[in-house]
């Protein structure tokens, strides 16, 4: 413990206000896509990556990984997505082994559905609050944290 490198009183201030931020916004996110859509963040999120699919489906294990959750977290994630008719489960055409979720023309409504609140609470509590420059350098941050993080 006598190794550590603490935090400055300015990482503090830094730290903590990401934090603060960072769970503020999720939650102002997860309220807004329950009131609109009865979607969580985790679920939109999957829809988005799906959506963005030229064929609308993704192998589960690299949709996971997509959306930044464990296996099991997207399995139950999916389970509920598919009990609601948003998404089904299909076999990978080549590995036997392999599961593929795949949006429907349902998922697919949805997501046009709850986009547009979704882009205005983040453009609201985010996007908006910040310059053009501002935001690219934003962007480039959270690259810089996504690329270390991603081990």
């Amino acid at each position: 413990m006598g190794d550590a490198r603490w935090l400055s009183d300015e990482e503090s201030f830094a730290w903590s206000n990401f934090v603060q931020a960072y769970h503020l916004l999720e939650r102002q996110i997860e309220q807004q896509l329950q009131r609109d859509s009865g979607l969580s963040h985790a679920q939109y999120n999957v829809l988005v990556v799906l959506s963005r699919q030229p064929d609308h489906r993704m192998r589960m294990t690299e949709l996971a990984r997509r959306v930044v959750v464990s296996k099991s977290s997207l399995t139950y994630q999916i389970g509920k997505l598919e009990q609601a008719g948003l998404v089904r489960r299909e076999p990978h055409e080549s590995d036997e082994r392999g599961i593929v979720a795949v949006l429907t023309p349902s998922g697919q409504s949805a997501l046009e559905s709850a986009a547009p609140g979704h882009v205005e609470t983040v453009r609201t509590f985010l996007i908006d609050l910040f310059s053009p420059e501002q935001l690219e350098s934003l962007g480039t941050w959270m690259e810089v944290v996504r690329d270390k993080a991603d081990i």
